[in-house]
């Protein structure tokens, strides 16, 4: 009881990166709360998932293996989250920010009354007083997010009601196994105790799944534009720098918006989290939102014609200058030195 919990999603053959890298982050929070980290697992054909999940720190497996658990549908996997929950009674909950973790998300905190933090880009745990009762709860989760639009950022508790519920969207936590001999427990639920027939009033007869296009989030080099592109033919300048370079190409919320780049490749809170070891930034000026997808990049080289750009402060390197000038002559460059 009161320990945290992981819903790990199951794409029949393994567990989401978003899952693990929760289940990395879920191992620090447990052990600061000195409590027992657990995981939950949903689906058909769950025999070998425990080998998969213990190294990273599971301290108890829970799993509900059925044929009719696969694939995912909103309405059994909430019943048995729901159930779940008001028998383990959870402090902490985490899932990941995707189509899934949005779905279900809602649907369990709305059930327990919880509340839940969505995006978020750091988990802590901390005090906290509340200055017009004069008491303080300690022990809390921080949920962290940027909020107004990127314009700041909230840290987010919720002193009275458990679990304390947070989604998180992939690459923005660290994936890093505890033990690769670490063993923990795993129970087998009976699904029939935790959902009935009715439930299954959706059946999935076809499920066509698309592979991303491009390798953004595993890419060692990225070259992100910004509006300061100027425009879409602008734009594609950085794909022939990503030839060069053997990079992948992002871009800025603002250069979506304006349409220079497909939505696939938007980098920030409402897009993807990038760790590459360089990262390019033209014209981009830095605000919150972008920042929180790409701040843990090992260099970083911003070219801004503005030397006040916020993302100034975070580059390793600042060219200053237009990206219409710069850009082509670092093409010239790597094509001249790549030979």
């Amino acid at each position: 009881m009161n320990n945290v919990f992981v819903y790990c999603e199951f794409d029949g053959t393994a567990v989401a990166d978003v899952s693990l890298e929760l289940l990395t982050k879920g191992r620090t929070l447990a052990n600061k709360l000195n409590c027992k980290l657990e995981a939950v697992v949903i689906g058909s054909g769950l025999d070998g998932v425990g080998r998969e999940l213990f190294p990273y720190g599971v301290d108890v497996l829970h799993t509900f293996d059925d044929v009719r658990l696969f694939p995912y549908t909103s309405i059994p996997h909430a019943a048995i989250i729901v159930k779940l929950f008001k028998e383990e009674k959870p402090q902490v909950c985490l899932m990941g920010a995707t189509v899934i973790g949005r779905d279900l998300g809602p649907r369990v905190s709305s059930a327990l009354h919880s509340g839940l933090t969505a995006d978020c880009t750091q988990l802590e745990i901390g005090s906290h007083e509340d200055k017009k009762s004069g008491k303080t709860y300690d022990n809390l989760l921080y949920q962290i997010r940027p909020a107004f639009g990127g314009n700041i950022v909230a840290t987010i508790v919720n002193p009275d009601h458990r679990p304390q519920m947070a989604t998180v969207r992939e690459g923005v936590m660290k994936k890093q196994i505890v033990d690769q001999n670490y063993r923990g427990e795993t129970v087998k639920h009976n699904a029939a105790d935790y959902v009935t027939d009715a439930d299954f009033v959706i059946n999935v007869i076809e499920r066509h799944v698309e592979k991303a296009k491009h390798n953004l989030k595993g890419s060692p080099i990225v070259i992100a534009g910004g509006y300061g592109m100027g425009s879409k033919e602008n734009f594609d300048m950085l794909y022939e720098l990503a030839r060069e370079l053997h990079g992948e190409v992002g871009a800025s919320r603002a250069a979506v918006d304006a349409g220079f780049c497909e939505h696939d490749r938007q980098i920030g809170q409402t897009g993807v989290t990038v760790h590459p070891k360089l990262y390019i930034a033209c014209g981009i000026s830095g605000q919150i939102q972008h920042i929180a997808g790409m701040q843990d990049a090992g260099i970083i080289i911003s070219i801004n014609n503005d030397p006040n750009a916020p993302i100034n402060s975070i580059a390793d390197y600042v060219i200053n200058g237009n990206v219409e000038d710069v850009v082509p002559k670092l093409i010239k460059f790597y094509k001249k030195n790549s030979k």
